[in-house]
């Protein structure tokens, strides 16, 4: 998802609320309101990289300055989303909260700073919220697959047309985890890459089948970005990405082509945000060791997420 430019200040409208989605790589804002048939429209749509679970894998604690960041970043938010007449803001934490061990520390202290309650989702819920979201924009005609590459976690969603899931499961692979833990070189030498793959092939082999004639969508900055540079988006615009589809042989001709750059022109390549550049890599080739794993000839690229599962399944019947 790319950041949006504000709006200004709306007059409140009755069923207008808001979701923030702080995750292990960004923070995600959300503001919509609800039509007459019952959809939510966007109002706004931001998201900034602040990098919350650096050094969580190793240390276990979110660090004093990825801290400070990320509290700046939602204080905003929160500050816009009122100011925009949200009646009220559902606000999420995932990986990196549910690893550290200051984590209720940084929760309290978004409370203070924000005025907002933090749900930390354990890793079943936010692939259900995800899901949601997956089958809100492409469920109803063919089984679907869900995945969420976030920066801490995966998460695997199965479900049928009517929204039903079969199987869930969030794994500890993400494309900041799997960066820290595997890429010493710049750019990333060829025996990093095959143990990082070798290591996502062992997790995944713990997916059971796929269900037949299965829908693969993708959710999440990872899946987004590869299109966006796949595709020579420039600047970010989520109408073009949104339902886009990238072939097996897209995902992996983006995937080698960031690989081979060194980090300092990975950060100038149309479609990619320079501050995702270092984790573009381990976040593409779970993309695609996911999509070699199912068996899938492709995926679909969904401009949504966890933000819109939140906010519809929190504030779906408020008035």
């Amino acid at each position: 998802m790319g950041a949006g430019g504000s709006r200004g200040s709306l007059p409140p409208l009755v069923s207008r609320y808001a979701a923030i989605d702080i995750g292990t790589n960004s923070v995600l804002l959300l503001v919509a309101e609800r039509e007459a048939d019952g959809r939510w429209r966007a109002l706004e749509e931001r998201a900034e990289i602040t990098r919350l679970g650096k050094g969580v894998d190793q240390t276990k604690l979110l660090s004093a300055d990825s801290v400070e960041a990320t509290l700046e970043v939602v204080e905003r938010f929160a500050a816009e989303a009122r100011t925009l007449g949200a009646k009220g803001i559902a606000v999420s934490a995932t990986s990196a909260a549910r690893d550290a061990t200051n984590g209720r520390q940084f929760l309290d202290a978004v409370n203070a700073r924000a005025q907002v309650k933090v749900e930390v989702l354990a890793g079943d819920e936010e692939a259900r919220l995800s899901f949601a979201s997956a089958h809100a924009d492409f469920g109803g005609k063919a089984p679907l697959v869900v995945i969420d590459i976030g920066g801490g976690s995966t998460e695997f969603i199965f479900g049928e047309p009517s929204g039903a899931i079969s199987f869930r499961r969030s794994f500890d692979v993400g494309a900041v985890r799997m960066t820290e833990r595997f890429i010493r070189s710049d750019p990333p030498a060829p025996d990093e890459l095959a143990s990082m793959e070798a290591a996502l092939r062992d997790t995944f082999a713990a997916l059971p089948r796929p269900p037949v004639g299965f829908q693969l969508v993708g959710v999440a900055g990872t899946v987004t970005t590869v299109c966006a540079v796949a595709k020579k988006i420039e600047p970010y615009d989520a109408a073009l990405v949104h339902g886009a589809t990238l072939s097996r042989a897209d995902v992996e001709a983006t995937v080698q082509r960031l690989a081979h750059l060194p980090l300092p022109l990975r950060r100038t390549i149309p479609g990619l945000q320079p501050k995702r550049a270092d984790v573009i890599v381990a976040g593409g080739l779970i993309l695609r060791t996911a999509i070699d794993c199912l068996d899938a000839a492709g995926v679909t690229v969904s401009d949504r997420g966890l933000r819109w599962g939140l906010l519809t399944d929190r504030f779906g019947n408020a008035p």
